[in-house]
């Protein structure tokens, strides 16, 4: 018995756009619904749990940011939001909100498409680290892949799945200096795209596991090049 097509809402109030989109997602095989409504996009997506959602930010009744958050409040759905070309700042609170990438507008529906491959590909993954693998530790901060748990101090720290993964990824490989481009193809899978993703989700796992976010003692940035993993304390002289 084959596996069930994945499923996608598309949420524009353009027809135009809900149309090609769901035109080429079906051509992919992909089942799709849609809506240009913001409190029934909601609605659709609690009552469908879709396997993906195409977000535009831009809708009447409840914008795409208050729906991506309840959302994400109740169902670990994966969202791809569609944003203005100038709207960085919409763009860096949703993905602060928990959405995994944006696609500007005008977009290719190509692209779009290529992003839901990659997005529902890295979702059905195995998490990057083998169960089998003892914990991560690093001074105060201990990381179980077998449980998925992230402790600093003996306290739990709640990450989502992506902030645990990056967690993951950089402490497996401390003192080496990764590009953003690099935590993009390993941690997210995407060989193209915008990097603020990656910024965005360092400095959330920051607030997390840092004393101090604005002088990190674990994940540091070396300028002009990237981030890496400090696992021991830095030393005077």
């Amino acid at each position: 018995m084959s596996a069930p097509r994945p499923s996608v809402l598309v949420v524009d109030d353009d027809p135009n756009v809900v149309e090609v989109l769901c035109r080429y997602l079906e051509r992919e095989g992909y089942r799709v619904a849609s809506a240009s409504d913001g409190k029934v996009a909601l609605e659709m997506a609690l009552d469908l749990l879709p396997d993906l959602v195409v977000l535009d930010l831009m809708l009447s009744g409840m914008d795409g940011l208050e729906v991506c958050r309840r959302l994400r409040q109740v169902a670990p759905i994966p969202v791809i939001m569609l944003t203005a070309r100038g709207d960085e700042s919409d763009r860096l609170v949703g993905l602060e909100l928990g959405a995994d990438d944006y696609v500007s507008k005008p977009f290719s529906p190509r692209e779009v498409v290529a992003r839901v491959k990659a997005v529902l590909r890295r979702a059905s993954q195995a998490p990057i680290v083998a169960a089998d693998v003892g914990p991560l530790v690093a001074r105060d901060l201990v990381v179980d892949a077998r449980s998925r748990e992230c402790r600093l101090g003996g306290r739990m720290v709640t990450l989502t799945a992506r902030e645990f993964d990056l967690l993951v990824f950089v402490m497996r490989q401390p003192r080496k200096v990764f590009r953003r481009e690099e935590l993009l193809e390993q941690v997210w899978g995407y060989t193209y795209g915008d990097t603020s993703t990656v910024t965005v989700h360092v400095r959330r796992l920051r607030e997390k596991i840092e004393e101090d976010p604005s002088s990190p003692r674990y994940l540091t940035t070396v300028w002009g090049v990237g981030y890496r993993f400090e696992d021991e304390m830095e030393t005077d002289g």
